[in-house]
C-alpha cells in the first residue's frame, strides 16, 4: 500500500471546518483570515488587480455603437449560378444542396462579380445592381424573396 492508494472509507465524510470559535480551536480570532486587509475584511472585488492599472483602463475604448439588429448576409457570386441548367429556379434551399450556403434560412445576397450566360429565375433577399443587370441581360430574372422571412443573423 503507498499514499496514492488511500481514501476514506465508504459512506465517511469530512468534517466541515469551523472557524472563530476560540483559541482552543486552532481557528479561533482572525479565523484563519491573517491580520488586516481586503481579504480579512471582506470580499476581493474580483477584478482588482493588486495596484496594478486594471485590464478594463488598459484597453483601448471602442467608440461607436454595434446594431442590435443588423443583418449579415451570406454572398453568392452570378459567376457561381453558371453551374445550374437554364431555366433553373434559385433558391436558398438549391444553393445550400450545392454547398454555396451553409444554411438554407440564412439570408443572402447575389453579387455581379463573374459572368452568367444561362437563363435564370433567381430568388434572393438581396441583389447588387451589377448582378442584376448581368442576369436580366441574358433574359433571367431577379426575384427579391420578402423582408419578413429574413432572420437576423449572430455574430
Amino acid at each position: 500500500m503507498q499514499m496514492h492508494d488511500l481514501k476514506p472509507a465508504p459512506g465517511s465524510s469530512k468534517r466541515r471546518k469551523i472557524v472563530g470559535r476560540g483559541p482552543g480551536s486552532g481557528h479561533g480570532k482572525t479565523s484563519g483570515r491573517g491580520t488586516k486587509g481586503n481579504k480579512a475584511r471582506g470580499q476581493v472585488n474580483p477584478n482588482f488587480e493588486g495596484g496594478q492599472t486594471p485590464l478594463h483602463r488598459r484597453l483601448p475604448q471602442v467608440r461607436g455603437f454595434k446594431p442590435v439588429n443588423k443583418v449579415v448576409y451570406a454572398v453568392v457570386n452570378v459567376g457561381a449560378l453558371e453551374q445550374f441548367d437554364p431555366g433553373t429556379e434559385v433558391t436558398s434551399t438549391l444553393l445550400a444542396q450545392k454547398g454555396m450556403l451553409r444554411n438554407p434560412d440564412e439570408p443572402f445576397k447575389i453579387l455581379g462579380d463573374g459572368e452568367v450566360t444561362r437563363q435564370l429565375t433567381v430568388r434572393a433577399h438581396r441583389f447588387s445592381a451589377a448582378a442584376r443587370q448581368k442576369l436580366e441581360a441574358v433574359g433571367g430574372t431577379c426575384e427579391e424573396v420578402a423582408a419578413d422571412s429574413r432572420r437576423r443573423q449572430r455574430r
